[in-house]
């Protein structure tokens, strides 16, 4: 899988360019399932951790302040910027070695890194959370291949549940229960703590 995690990142990565390809400035002012962000935040957020994750696959990666939030006046044109970071990272990790580099990821810790197929799983399994954010604020259709599916599913299995989750800037709220017949999808958004009908 780790040959092919690259390119299903870059899918997931892509889908989401796709989504917010169409965004209005009314649909940037939509609520999402992140709570408190509206789509221009949750693209803003989403363009950072893109730049954050090119750093770190150059080796520069662990200044938290290239992981910070802008003010909301300095975004212009999210949906631009956005795609532009997407093609950053995506170029990012197609350098040659980057899953065997040492990636560190200051936002989940400060006194470790991590393997590059571990960093770039990481992102793919938030690209397919965040690829499903965007399309249900914006009210648009969201699917990714069997494949994107297949591989992010385990990673999100992985992630720790338990109070962290609760803590102010979790990545994901606590887990919700998984209903037995749950497709692929329907599983990693509840474990990543997604509601998957009502969107919050």
């Amino acid at each position: 899988m780790h040959t092919d995690l690259i390119a299903l990142d870059a899918i997931a990565v892509r889908e989401t360019v796709r989504l917010s390809a169409g965004l209005t400035a009314d649909d940037l002012e939509r609520p999402t399932p992140c709570a408190g962000w509206d789509l221009r935040m949750l693209l803003t957020h989403m363009t950072v951790q893109h730049r954050g994750f090119a750093a770190s696959a150059s080796g520069q990666g662990a200044d938290l302040s290239l992981w910070d939030l802008p003010p909301a006046e300095e975004i212009s044109d999210p949906v631009r910027g956005y795609a532009a970071s997407a093609e950053l990272v995506l170029a990012a990790f197609s350098v040659p070695g980057v899953l065997d580099r040492e990636f560190a990821l200051p936002e989940i810790s400060t006194s470790r890194t991590f393997p590059g197929r571990v960093a770039i799983a990481f992102h793919l399994v938030d690209y397919v959370v965040h690829g499903w954010d965007v399309a249900t604020a914006a009210g648009l259709p969201f699917a990714l291949p069997e494949a994107v599916m297949a591989a992010a599913l385990p990673i999100a299995r992985a992630v720790p549940d338990g109070p962290d989750r609760l803590a102010p800037g979790a990545a994901f709220a606590p887990a919700l229960p998984v209903p037995p017949a749950a497709d692929p999808l329907s599983e990693i958004l509840l474990l990543l703590g997604r509601k998957t009908v009502g969107g919050s």
